[in-house]
């Protein structure tokens, strides 16, 4: 025994010094209580990038992370919560998504069976749910009182704020149903999409786990834009604009205006940028630059990692972005905070 943890130090001397930073968890946000868990599962417990990607995320819809992870949270026009959640494994670029999920709390879950008992890659709405409940997943209830309050609240407001454009009666005055105006407007950019996005609506936990074999997994949870329009889906459940993995480069992660997010796909892009040689921060960097050149109002962050264990994150519209990182050299969570523009 005692000769076998002296190879097992010599060996690790000498590995190079990229390989000695696995396996690696970084999730978006202050949730370092999923981090902690995801550590658990692939450290400790020496579970796949794919299971630990679920328990992390899990975590956070479990304890409604922030109100804007799983049930509860997030209520839209009709007070309704619902979730959207994808995996994505990089080993073999199978990807498992649902959207506008109903009635079933486990939406990253769900996406892992989407990803491991069929040939699909997303599935939507009431199906998805039929689907979860065919697989031994329970139906119930994704209202709160808190989310009752949330759009008992909007609705006294008059509805504000909404995400309805070029329609009347005038969605910044009052309450629907609203008809299309016979003159539509085109804006250079979408006014309405900038209001709604900071602390507590930033729309999803974003998660990238590489373990001990190298095999890498990311993966996204959310309930969604507050107050959205009903049937809408953010960038959460779309592979490269919510998260993206491919195990010969690495992976990343987005969170912020998933509306816009999804038009640039953000976390393919920062992965395609490290496949061309830049580091985990500056492929971030340049994906955000991507967006603000349009969107300059725009908020969001995105995380990523390279196959090595190296990771970096950029952002944009708030002070601080926050992520949390577990590794072999933190030796314990990790809440790093960087400045945006």
């Amino acid at each position: 025994m005692k000769h076998s943890l002296v190879l097992f130090l010599l060996l690790f001397t000498f590995l190079p010094a990229n390989l000695q930073k696995l396996p690696l968890v970084i999730n978006t946000w202050g949730f370092t209580n999923a981090a902690v868990e995801a550590w658990n599962a692939v450290y400790h417990q020496n579970l796949s990038a794919i299971d630990s990607v679920v328990i992390g995320c899990s975590v956070c819809e479990r304890e409604q992370c922030d109100g804007t992870v799983g049930y509860g949270g997030s209520p839209d026009e009709n007070g309704e919560t619902t979730l959207d959640a994808m995996i994505m494994d990089g080993k073999t670029m199978k990807m498992g998504a649902v959207a506008a999920l109903r009635n079933v709390k486990d939406a990253i879950a769900v996406a892992k069976h989407v990803l491991l008992y069929t040939k699909h890659s997303m599935l939507v709405g009431n199906q998805a749910s039929d689907f979860a409940e065919q697989q031994g997943f329970r139906k119930e209830t994704l209202t709160t009182n808190v989310s009752k309050q949330i759009w008992s609240e909007w609705r006294a407001n008059n509805c504000q704020p909404n995400y309805w454009q070029n329609v009347r009666p005038d969605p910044r005055t009052t309450c629907g149903p609203y008809k299309p105006n016979k003159i539509v407007k085109i804006n250079s950019r979408d006014e309405n999409s900038i209001f709604g996005y900071g602390k507590f609506n930033h729309d999803t936990i974003g998660m990238l786990v590489i373990d001990r074999e190298g095999n890498i997994a990311a993966g996204t949870s959310t309930n969604g834009a507050r107050h959205k329009i009903p049937g809408r889906v953010g960038d959460s459940p779309i592979p490269g604009a919510g998260s993206y993995a491919d195990n010969e480069i690495g992976a990343a992660a987005a969170t912020g205006d998933g509306d816009i997010m999804m038009r640039f796909l953000p976390s393919f892009l920062a992965v395609e940028l490290m496949r061309q040689g830049r580091t985990p921060s500056d492929a971030g960097r340049l994906a955000i630059e991507r967006i603000i050149k349009h969107y300059p109002e725009f908020m969001g962050g995105i995380i990523a990692a390279d196959k090595y264990g190296n990771y970096g994150a950029a952002c944009h519209g708030i002070d601080y972005f926050p992520f949390s990182v577990f590794n072999l050299e933190s030796k314990d969570v990790q809440l790093i905070k960087i400045k945006c523009k």
